[in-house]
């Protein structure tokens, strides 16, 4: 049966064959404009509204766009001069940038989750956020072991975990507890933590040695009052 032309040119709400293409490319030369004062400005409060960021993020972001999309010209055919710092000075003023509150959130994003105190200082450190921030929001040392306790929980090391059956030798052990160190490594804990957590007995050994870094940090802050 002759079902008739199947290109969507009689079909209800469609164009000719190409129109979609037409389309996108409209979008494209839409997208690609180039950047003048306005234009970077409006990309800078749509990303701000978008992300929690930091200074130096927001400026790596605007420059990424500069090298994508090109400089606007002006009436003479001259580039137009952007102040991307200006930019971002006028926003952290304003309070649409703050890295203290970036730092903040990240790193008890990151300790919530699991990691140590080392993945927190890499991420913020890759976000710009400048040596004596990140050591303000560093975590201590009860938030870094709860944090380590909450990584053994989740991947069952240590105690968490399934008993070593009765037939495994030293060797099967052996690697089974580099393994496990080795993950709370990499994910920012350091060597006496991961080893401690693998190591512990039971879970009574666990919760005493949080409890003695709670107090310790309760003592700390006493003493700074």
């Amino acid at each position: 049966m002759d079902r008739g032309p199947r290109d969507g040119d009689d079909r209800p709400g469609r164009g000719p064959r190409g129109s979609k293409t037409r389309r996108s490319k409209t979008r494209e030369k839409r997208k690609s404009r180039p950047l003048d004062r306005t234009v970077m400005r409006d990309l800078a409060l749509s990303y701000v509204a978008r992300f929690a960021t930091t200074g130096a993020k927001l400026e790596a972001y605007l420059a990424r766009k500069i090298r994508e999309r090109g400089v606007a010209e002006d009436g003479d055919g001259r580039s137009v001069e952007l102040d991307v710092p200006g930019l971002v000075a006028d926003f952290v003023d304003k309070g649409y940038v703050d890295d203290d509150a970036y730092a903040r959130a990240r790193a008890r994003d990151l300790t919530g989750r699991g990691f140590g105190a080392r993945r927190v200082e890499q991420a913020l450190w890759a976000a710009g956020v400048e040596e004596e921030v990140r050591a303000d929001h560093a975590p201590d040392e009860g938030e870094s072991r709860n944090a380590a306790v909450l990584l053994a929980k989740k991947r069952r090391f240590g105690p968490f975990g399934i008993e070593t059956e009765d037939g495994a030798d030293y060797s099967e052990r052996s690697k089974k507890r580099d393994k496990q160190i080795a993950a709370m490594l990499r994910a920012g804990h350091s060597f006496t933590h991961a080893a401690f957590i693998v190591d512990a007995a039971g879970m009574d050994e666990i919760e005493d040695w949080l409890a003695e870094a709670q107090e310790d940090d309760m003592g700390r802050t006493r003493e700074q009052w």
